[in-house]
């Protein structure tokens, strides 16, 4: 099965183009979709979770018009918003039997089966009991992910999952989200680009309601190959360093500034560098490596 979206076009009624001409076909497994605020994701996003209309194009998950079958896609979906609104005063497996209800799992038995099984899955079966108000960050994270994953969902979207997170925290929710991104289809969208250099097998750039790129990462960065180059300077003579070439990004490190700069040879004072999957994003939101 594979999320097929064909020129996907929506503007607010304040003139802002969130989405222009969007085309993606996302298969099965982890795909990030990177940008910066403002980029359009969450439109996107909110349009494939049927949470608002597009006003041209086609959505298409495997026999379901997602654009016009807003119950079937509802059965088939998954949806972890940025900001996860939870009672603060209810118990964590009380909330979760209760979203299993509003799912459809009417059967007693068969509810606390799955809700069991979905808290020990995001490792919050100790904190069960607690109340929400006493969750930190990342378990409300993971029981957001619970939630979403109530019916078994083919399609699954996390926004900025790892927002604010400790590195620990962090670390369990990329595990979790491999381990679901086996059997369904799993849309990141993020702009935290080590998110999805670890997680996803494909991604989209999105700027200006756009997408910029999209491939494997590994594609994307081979892009820059042959084209990235580097120097090191100290803090107060980087405006001379910077003068006539191609900026793509600037970097303090342990009181220096690392510049890294696009160019088709190497600028006077500068050296190779391997591209990274964060150079590729820098390049396709400023619209040095083109439309995808």
């Amino acid at each position: 099965m594979e999320l097929r979206i064909a020129g996907l076009s929506k503007t607010y009624p304040n003139g802002v183009e969130a989405l222009r001409d969007v085309t993606l076909t996302i298969p099965q497994g982890m795909f990030g979709l990177l940008g910066p605020n403002g980029a359009g994701k969450s439109t996107l996003m909110r349009t494939l979770a049927t949470l608002q209309e597009a006003d041209t194009g086609t959505v298409h998950m495997g026999g379901i018009d997602v654009l016009s079958d807003k119950r079937a896609v509802r059965r088939s979906l998954g949806y972890l918003p940025q900001e996860v609104g939870l009672y603060p005063k209810v118990r964590a497996a009380e909330l979760l039997d209760h979203f299993a209800i509003l799912k459809g799992l009417t059967a007693r038995a068969e509810r606390r089966a799955v809700c069991d099984a979905l808290l020990h899955r995001t490792n919050l079966w100790g904190a069960r009991s607690q109340k929400l108000g006493t969750f930190s960050g990342g378990m409300r994270r993971r029981f957001g992910i619970a939630v979403a994953l109530l019916g078994d969902p083919r399609l699954i979207i996390v926004d900025e999952p790892t927002a604010g997170l400790d590195p620990a925290e962090r670390e369990r929710f990329h595990n979790l989200l491999a381990e679901i991104g086996e059997s369904s289809i799993v849309i990141l969208s993020t702009h935290i680009v080590d998110d999805v250099s670890n997680l996803c097998s494909r991604l989209a750039v999105m700027s200006e309601g756009a997408i910029r790129l999209q491939g494997r990462p590994d594609e994307v960065v081979a892009r820059l190959d042959g084209r990235l180059w580097i120097r090191t300077v100290d803090r107060g003579d980087v405006n001379a360093q910077t003068d006539g070439v191609d900026v793509l990004s600037t970097r303090l490190s342990a009181g220096r500034t690392a510049i890294r700069v696009i160019a088709d040879t190497a600028p006077d004072g500068f050296e190779p560098v391997a591209p990274t999957l964060e150079d590729a994003y820098f390049a396709a939101t400023s619209g040095r490596l083109g439309e995808a």
